[in-house]
């Protein structure tokens, strides 16, 4: 087994529960406590209904520059039209973040504290009240939101579903820009469009056309974590029992909670027409695979590792529509960085041209 590798950073799952207690302070630099351990209850966490993940989206709207640091993107973001901040897109999160440094600067005022269902923990955390956060063309108002060290979210803050809900956004990861338009804005479709069916569960995106070894699977969308998880149901459906290699790494929560994930390689990945070959996954019982639903049957959290070897991925979260689009369209070699060895993943697409970006 090869040793500890740096850590990667885990946001999938945060999803808040509401907590009696707290309440609104006047304007001041806040006291805000370190996360504790939330009490033991059943998150609640309702069903939403279906949604389509479509290969021919296509985003119009305004370009955003992107900074790319290991291999998720950060936009520029305004909290109280002050900024801007570097915050990460977080497609798994349905809250978004603000950090320590800008709670305090922005005198935000407290407001009442609430569980987080993080990915390596579930912990009580206090949150702030925010008037505005804007994102581009975009501005969400009056948003109640964690406040947590920037050192554990890896940005200034996360911007999460209660901000995307309503936009649709196209990531690209070479030209290393995000694209937002207002989803309420007519979308352009292309005759060519291969439409993909899926579901949404409490604003994220759930793949359902995905398969692992001709294993059919639920795959969520994550552009908020460095690393791809896949539950035990998963791995035990893939894997032969003594004769598989794992490697370890170290991933880290928001709260800043450490755990060691397993990684180990996979024969075959396929998203919709897209086919990856020799795919390194990490293997937990992580706790957002309860929080979707997803906890009995063999399920998937696609994260930034295995998204940025794609050219671009689009998302529409009110249509719920989803598009991969390759570098080339011919088969491709990439090094997939959550695994330590050198060896190639290789893609290509089942489809037509539309999965390669133009």
């Amino acid at each position: 087994m090869a040793g500890t590798r740096r850590a990667l950073l885990v946001t999938l799952g945060l999803m808040l529960s509401a907590f009696a207690g707290g309440g609104m302070l006047a304007a001041q630099a806040p006291i805000i406590r370190k996360p504790m351990p939330a009490p033991n209850a059943q998150p609640n966490v309702p069903p939403l209904p279906p949604a389509v993940f479509d290969n021919g989206l296509d985003v119009g709207g305004e370009d955003l520059k992107a900074k790319k640091v290991d291999t998720r993107l950060y936009v520029d973001v305004l909290v109280n039209a002050r900024g801007p901040y570097k915050f990460v897109v977080d497609s798994g999160a349905d809250t978004s973040v603000v950090g320590l440094r800008i709670a305090r600067d922005l005198q935000l005022p407290l407001g009442s504290p609430a569980i987080l269902n993080a990915t390596t923990s579930r912990n009580l955390v206090d949150r702030v009240m925010v008037s505005q956060l804007t994102l581009g063309p975009t501005t969400v108002t009056n948003l109640e939101l964690p406040a947590l060290k920037e050192s554990d979210v890896g940005g200034d803050g996360l911007i999460g579903i209660d901000a995307l809900a309503k936009q649709r956004l196209m990531l690209d990861f070479e030209r290393r820009f995000i694209k937002v338009e207002d989803a309420a804005r007519p979308p352009r479709y292309d005759p060519r469009d291969i439409v993909i069916i899926a579901k949404r569960q409490h604003g994220q995106l759930i793949l359902t056309q995905v398969r692992a070894a001709r294993l059919s699977l639920d795959a969520v969308i994550d552009t908020g974590s460095e690393v791809t998880i896949g539950n035990t149901a998963l791995r035990d459906r893939l894997l032969r029992k003594g004769r598989t290699k794992f490697e370890t790494v170290e991933a880290i929560g928001v709260t800043g909670v450490a755990m060691k994930l397993q990684i180990a390689r996979i024969d075959e990945l396929q998203l919709g027409p897209v086919v990856l070959r020799d795919v390194p996954i990490a293997f937990a019982d992580v706790p957002p695979f309860k929080l979707f639903g997803l906890a009995d049957g063999p399920a998937l959290l696609l994260g930034t590792d295995i998204l940025e070897s794609f050219k671009r991925v689009s998302l529409d979260f009110k249509a719920r529509k989803v598009r991969f689009q390759l570098r080339r369209c011919r088969t491709d070699a990439v090094v997939i960085s959550t695994s330590s060895s050198y060896s190639l993943t290789r893609m290509w697409s089942t489809g037509g041209a539309e999965t390669c970006g133009g």
